[in-house]
């Protein structure tokens, strides 16, 4: 019941039909989805940005598939797609296009590309949903799209992962997958309503570092339903019970939330202007935002000299920061062979996750709470990079 209510709500957001809507359990299980529908596997390749997490490169891996990582433009954070087609070789099969912290990458050029060599074009909305291109929604413009709806995206379900194609008969494929993948059962919904319950208690801003801490450790252990479980990082092993789709639990909650998701995305929009104006009365360059675009600043990112002292300063100030990313594939942090990574070939990447934090845009920033991260940054100017070009000359 509440599955096809919310349903309905996501494509009337996206102005799409419900047909092409498709819930599964985790973002992640929502790519795994859309390539397994698109017939990848053993010995395809698919391209993403060497600046992504981990939970998109895994399900490339699970299908026997190869994942080719491409630098970013430092600018935007996103894929660079002059370089794209150097990576390019007949077995490229598709080309994912991620929303970076809210900002679509260059999708004409993208679509351009995958037209004049054949490849299918899926549009990593994880970070995007209320966000657009040339006036046209992100996830509308590709052959396929998901979105996350886990605990620190655009709005949350507590996990939840959402395709939508054009395609009917992609679209087919992804519905017999619905009804055959694993239903969550009665204990994971009512574990995953108490989360739920728990997170909304711990948003605050006062505990906001004793819950990160807490929940990244649990999700490590898997003794939670975590985003990403220990087991997800340490090899890209597929997991008993991956294949799983959305539940009654996170529909009911989806039902509530999305209608609060244009306000949601103006406020943060709102705050990272407000971050803008703090940035260039310090004199330093904000992230840039492209005219064609909007941007939904999922996350606001800051380029720091020296990351470990800025987060121990912001944990003894009270101050929230994300992490995203510590490295090309996020939050791998060794062993990267095991994904088909070298270290080396993108420098622009590995360079930016070595020194990017992300201020926070969530709800409950407000204007007391923006002048005191105005405050710590003034104090902490020393450690400020003046945008990605001093950056990378250092």
């Amino acid at each position: 019941m509440y599955r096809e209510e919310f349903r309905r709500l996501f494509a009337e957001y996206l102005g799409v039909s419900p047909e092409n809507i498709h819930l599964f359990w985790k973002g992640r299980v929502a790519l795994y989805a859309i390539l397994k529908a698109l017939g990848i596997g053993e010995g395809d390749e698919v391209i993403v940005p060497a600046y992504t997490c981990v939970v998109v490169v895994n399900p490339i891996i699970y299908l026997g598939a190869k994942p080719v990582y491409v630098d970013i433009e430092p600018l935007t954070y996103n894929i660079d797609i002059g370089k794209i087609e150097g990576k390019i070789t007949t077995r490229t099969k598709v080309i994912i296009a991620q929303n970076t912290y809210g900002l679509s990458p260059e999708m004409d050029g993208i679509l351009d590309i995958a037209k004049n060599h054949g490849l299918h074009v899926v549009e990593d909305c994880a970070h995007g949903l209320g966000g657009n291109y040339n006036g046209r929604k992100n996830g509308t413009l590709g052959d396929a799209s998901f979105f996350s709806t886990q605990w620190n995206k655009p709005f949350s379900t507590g996990l939840g992962g959402i395709v939508y194609t054009k395609d009917n008969a992609l679209s087919e494929r992804l519905r017999r997958f619905e009804e055959e993948w694993v239903h969550p059962s009665v204990g994971e919904q009512a574990l995953l309503y108490l989360l739920m319950r728990v997170r909304k208690w711990t948003s605050r801003p006062a505990l906001y570092w004793f819950a990160l801490k807490s929940y990244r450790w649990l999700s490590k252990k898997n003794l939670i339903l975590g985003s990403s479980q220990g087991y997800e990082i340490r090899a890209p092993s597929m997991p008993r019970g991956f294949l799983k789709t959305f539940s009654e639990v996170q529909a009911r909650e989806g039902i509530k939330a999305i209608r609060e998701l244009n306000g949601i995305i103006g406020h943060r929009i709102a705050v990272a202007d407000g971050y803008d104006i703090m940035l260039r009365s310090l004199g330093l360059e904000p992230p840039m935002r492209p005219r064609n675009v909007r941007h939904t600043f999922l996350k606001y990112p800051l380029l720091v000299k020296d990351r470990r002292e800025f987060f121990c300063r912001a944990f003894r100030e009270h101050i929230p920061l994300g992490d995203w990313f510590v490295s090309p594939i996020h939050p791998v942090v060794d062993q990267f062979e095991l994904w088909g990574y070298r270290w080396g070939e993108n420098p622009i990447a590995e360079k930016i996750s070595q020194h990017v934090v992300n201020l926070p845009t969530d709800p409950y920033m407000d204007e007391k709470y923006l002048e005191r991260v105005r405050q710590f940054l003034v104090e902490n100017r020393y450690n400020l990079y003046n945008g990605v070009r001093e950056c990378l000359r250092d």
